[in-house]
């Protein structure tokens, strides 16, 4: 992997994390086209995800600033339901990281088939959330975190959009869209360096490979994720608040298509 290739790609994982439309099936996609092996994918896959993390601190630290100080109180308040919600959203990734990893990563390396169909159906949860019309609820309760930690959990599937999904099924459950966006973000960041702790600490007992990519793409890579990712953080909470996630739906339905074709006629 070149630094341009890193630049891109990097670029890609960061606005497409909070975007509706996949950044592991972008990923996945601009990997195949650029040709990069598993090792070096991984390697690069861990920094840009943690890079991401990083600019959901930077963009959404006022809230969590009052999430830790409600919960230094020691009181059951908001912030602490709050952390709470974000908690038991984190169960059903959690199983599966922990039970199902191996099969998940198998799935990873199917190809772009798989890609292409998980974005077809990224694209009808978000069209179907977009004419869905449920009574609105004014705070996501603990069933309703749970169900969107399910839905979580379903996004592993490289090509399914986390963020997409997640949101879909808060709007589906009734949930604002003003609380939803802000808390699909924040629920990710700890299964995120969670995952990217056991990526290293594999590579450290010598059961993964991190393969043998440079130091200066990684670097690209990390620099570009975080600001693409801060930007469109920011674009992304309002754009859930104006309710335009349909137009990202007919995205994801185009690019779905093109993958699937690419897939079985031209790869």
């Amino acid at each position: 992997m070149d630094c341009i290739e890193a630049l891109v790609l990097g670029l890609l994982q960061g606005l497409t994390e909070y975007l509706p439309v996949s950044s592991s099936g972008h990923l996945t996609i601009g990997s195949e086209l650029f040709g990069i092996n598993g090792e070096d994918n991984l390697a690069f896959t861990v920094l840009v995800h943690v890079a991401t993390v990083f600019s959901t601190l930077v963009v959404l630290w006022r809230e969590i600033d009052w999430i830790f100080r409600g919960l230094f109180k020691f009181e059951l308040n908001a912030e602490t339901k709050y952390a709470l919600n974000i908690v038991v959203s984190m169960i059903p990734i959690g199983i599966v990281g922990v039970f199902f990893k191996e099969a998940v990563e198998g799935i990873f390396g199917s190809g772009l088939l798989i890609v292409g169909l998980m974005l077809l159906l990224t694209a009808a949860l978000l069209v179907f959330s977009y004419y869905a019309k449920p009574r609105r609820k004014e705070h996501i309760s603990l069933r309703d975190a749970f169900i969107i930690g399910i839905a979580q959990a379903c996004a592993v599937m490289p090509g399914l959009s986390r963020s997409g999904t997640t949101i879909a099924t808060g709007l589906l459950l009734g949930n604002s869209k003003d609380s939803l966006a802000q808390f699909s973000f924040l629920m990710v960041i700890p299964p995120i360096l969670g995952e990217a702790l056991l990526d290293v600490m594999k590579a450290i007992k010598g059961e993964a490979s991190f393969g043998g990519i440079d130091t200066l793409p990684l670097l690209v890579g990390f620099v570009s994720a975080f600001v693409a990712g801060c930007l469109a953080c920011k674009l992304m909470i309002g754009i859930v608040k104006k309710g335009k996630l349909i137009y990202f739906g007919a995205y994801c339905a185009v690019v779905g298509v093109a993958t699937i074709v690419y897939s079985i006629f031209l790869s």
